[in-house]
């Protein structure tokens, strides 16, 4: 992992991401790769005081002035003894942290998220979820806070959605590999579709359906784990993916999610399910 770009909207910087982010780095020895994007918008206070009058040119020659002198001291001590390049560049967010990372080559793009509805993604959008939309570089994507994470991170837990399709050998593999560096435990867990009916009396499990499509899942699982050389522990359970990931996460005390996203469709995957698991993780998302 040569290169890490790690996009910051000043003045705010994500802590939480910057310190994992850190820490990636100092393990790979990696390149930090500091961007901050000035939009049209991108007004900061004191720019503008009574009695100057400035032209439209020179309002975004201090913007982008100020937004220099920012990036420059930013960050300076949670990436101490990292090599840290910063870079300003100017237009759409999204548009260029992508490009960014195609002509940067680097390995991953480490992001913030925010937990907003449906509604708000819709209408206003997001610039985590473009990039995870339009980008192929894998993505570390944590949700973002404003307070510094309470101790050091560590990764000792991962754990790996697995929806066995053509796919999930390539995320699995990618997975063992990270957790391994890490010397961490790593934890497979695959959603089944629910096992539950709806009826006058409420809801009931039907237990030949569940047993049918874990022992199913158990098998595709062992043979998966067989061709990547691997063994790990395996969780099956069933129902809304949301909750169940964020059971199994609890369960095998997970530090980091591991997720693939399909080529074609993007890290979001088919109907945004890709956006919601990494919006609504309580714990970061590696999306490969």
């Amino acid at each position: 992992m040569h290169k890490i770009l790690l996009p910051v909207a000043l003045p705010h910087t994500a802590p939480r991401v910057v310190h994992q982010t850190a820490l990636l780095a100092r393990h790979f020895h990696s390149e930090i790769i500091l961007l901050h994007v000035v939009t049209p918008l991108s007004y900061p206070a004191g720019v503008l005081e009574s009695g100057h009058d400035l032209t439209a040119r020179d309002l975004h020659a201090n913007i982008v002035k100020r937004a220099q002198q920012d990036l420059d001291q930013s960050l300076r001590l949670e990436l101490e003894g990292i090599t840290v390049r910063r870079l300003l560049l100017k237009g759409d967010p999204a548009r260029e942290i992508v490009q960014t990372a195609r002509d940067e080559q680097v390995n991953m793009i480490a992001m913030a998220t925010h937990r907003h509805g449906v509604l708000y993604r819709f209408l206003l959008g997001s610039v985590a979820a473009k990039v995870l939309h339009h980008s192929e570089c894998p993505l570390w994507t944590d949700t973002y806070l404003d307070q510094a994470p309470a101790g050091e991170f560590a990764i000792r837990n991962v754990l790996c959605a697995v929806d066995l399709s053509a796919h999930s050998q390539q995320t699995v593999s990618r997975a063992a590999q990270f957790a391994a560096e890490f010397g961490a435990q790593l934890t497979l867990v695959h959603i089944t579709p629910s096992v539950e009916i709806y009826g006058p009396g409420g809801s009931e499990v039907l237990p030949e359906w569940k047993k049918t499509l874990v022992d199913s899942a158990a098998k595709e699982l062992a043979k998966l784990q067989e061709d990547v050389g691997i063994h790990a522990e395996v969780i099956i359970e069933s129902g809304d993916v949301l909750r169940a990931l964020s059971r199994a996460a609890q369960h095998a005390k997970s530090d980091l999610l591991v997720i693939g996203h399909l080529p074609s469709g993007g890290h979001l995957g088919a109907n945004g399910a890709g956006y919601a698991i990494i919006r609504d993780s309580h714990i970061p998302v590696l999306s490969l």
